[in-house]
């Protein structure tokens, strides 16, 4: 069923919203490579959990393709854009609960070397918000 567009961006703003509802904080996990903008200094093994509860983030925009917010990491205001493909979970912190993503990085490459023509690892030309990873 090509052409159907990704569920996965859906999902992830309605668990945010769930979790922001009921007094939860959101995070997500990432994949992270040079497509995603986040301090490099917190990435471990290619991956970074973000809280993206609207007390830690300003500016959260959570698009089809990107997740976009500032910041503070060590007291240092950032500027956070993350690819949805790259989303690896969104779940509450406190229960754990939310929802993993299938995510194989290897077809991320092989996109990126190939030069995707659906345009998933270009990043646009506005500000786009942050995502947070579910277990």
């Amino acid at each position: 069923m090509s052409g159907i567009p990704s569920n996965k961006p859906y999902l992830i703003r309605a668990l945010h919203q769930w979790c922001t509802d009921f007094g939860f904080t959101p995070f997500i996990a990432v994949f992270v490579d040079a497509s995603v903008e986040v301090p490099m200094e917190f990435v471990k093994n290619d991956e970074i959990v973000l809280n993206l509860s609207l007390e830690a983030c300003h500016q959260l925009e959570m698009e089809n393709d990107w997740i976009s917010f500032q910041a503070r990491f060590g007291g240092i205001p950032k500027k956070i854009m993350v690819p949805v493909s790259h989303i690896l979970a969104i779940y509450a912190r406190e229960s754990g609960q939310g929802m993993s993503f299938p995510f194989d990085p290897s077809q991320i490459r092989d996109l990126q070397a190939a030069g995707s023509s659906d345009n998933v690892l270009e990043k646009p030309k506005t500000a786009r918000p942050s995502l947070k990873i579910v277990k």
